[in-house]
């Protein structure tokens, strides 16, 4: 591919490499140095003068440090003369920060989208998000992917004639009720409620879970609260079987050593839309990559060609 150019921050240069891999394009090379008062120096160190540059950075920990040499390589990118600066942002963690629950709160999700724009970049690809609504942020053109072709297509090796899949609230339903038509299986939700950032209580299951081979389907999984508290209630209501699948693989806290220990849990499902240190790795998980999409949206990108059509496709191999 010509008049591309694609960098990587210090997140997750592995997927950075991969979506590269796909793509048949070199991953240009980026130097982070740190000055004596800790501020931040990025160097994009390759050509970028008219050509369609590529940003891959997830908002992982250390968030804000991923943030503020994100918005760096947007401006270094603006200042070469680049012809246009997509972010490839696989996670927006600030995506949970997207609505006024508290009085004096910041809506750092569109902050943040703002601080991007300002920064210079000319649109957007990500995956995923927290709240779909949060794609109206930003004020560049969005690609907003998801990772359910890739999840059924592992889920699809198993007996899904006596499947659920369960979404922890209802504001996950739709998507849940999505990945439920691609398996051919039914749907169900949790009633939940949020008392703090770790403290959740999910009153019931609303479908049927009885004697049932269950998917737990989140956005997202952080500290896991509430894929526990929804553990309970499935256990209450005797489910047979019971697998856990996400698009963000966060695990905090201990979250995925703590998951796998219990023994209904047969199966943790995730991407690497962020890393997933190898010493946490456990037998039960079972890491998907997204770079084959990500590589064939940046392609689609470059050549002017249709994204969405990307949701009607199989995996891409």
């Amino acid at each position: 591919m010509r008049d591309i150019a694609v960098f990587s921050g210090s997140a997750h240069p592995e997927l950075a490499e991969e979506v590269c891999s796909h793509l048949g394009v070199p991953l240009s090379p980026v130097r982070v140095s740190r000055f004596a008062n800790d501020c931040l120096e990025v160097q994009l160190q390759a050509n970028c003068r008219e050509r369609d540059v590529f940003l891959v950075q997830p908002l992982v920990k250390p968030v804000q440090e991923h943030l503020v040499e994100l918005l760096m390589m947007c401006d270094a990118a603006r200042g070469a003369s680049a012809s246009r600066i997509t972010v490839v942002m696989p996670h927006y963690s600030y995506a949970r920060s997207d609505k006024k629950d508290a009085p004096r709160i910041s809506l750092g999700g569109r902050l943040v989208a703002d601080l991007l724009v300002a920064a210079g970049a000319s649109r957007v690809l990500t995956m995923t998000l927290h709240s779909p609504q949060v794609h109206g942020f930003f004020s560049v053109p969005v690609d907003h992917l998801h990772a359910l072709r890739e999840l059924a297509a592992h889920f699809r090796q198993y007996d899904l004639s006596r499947t659920t899949v369960v979404s922890p609230d209802l504001g996950n339903a739709k998507e849940a009720a999505h990945f439920a038509r691609l398996i051919g299986a039914e749907v169900a939700a949790g009633a939940k409620q949020r008392f703090a950032d770790d403290q959740v209580r999910i009153s019931s299951v609303i479908g049927d879970v009885a004697g049932r081979d269950v998917i737990v389907l989140d956005d997202e999984i952080a500290k896991g609260s509430t894929v526990f508290a929804l553990l309970e209630r499935l256990r209450e209501l005797d489910a047979r079987s019971i697998r856990v699948a996400c698009t963000h693989g966060l695990f905090a806290a201990g979250a995925l050593r703590r998951l796998s220990e219990q023994p209904d849990v047969l199966e943790i499902v995730c991407t690497n839309t962020v890393p997933v240190p190898a010493e946490e790795h456990t037998g039960k998980l079972r890491v998907l990559s997204i770079a084959p999409a990500l590589a064939e949206a940046v392609r689609r990108i470059h050549n002017g060609e249709s994204v969405s059509a990307l949701f009607d496709a199989q995996p891409i191999a």
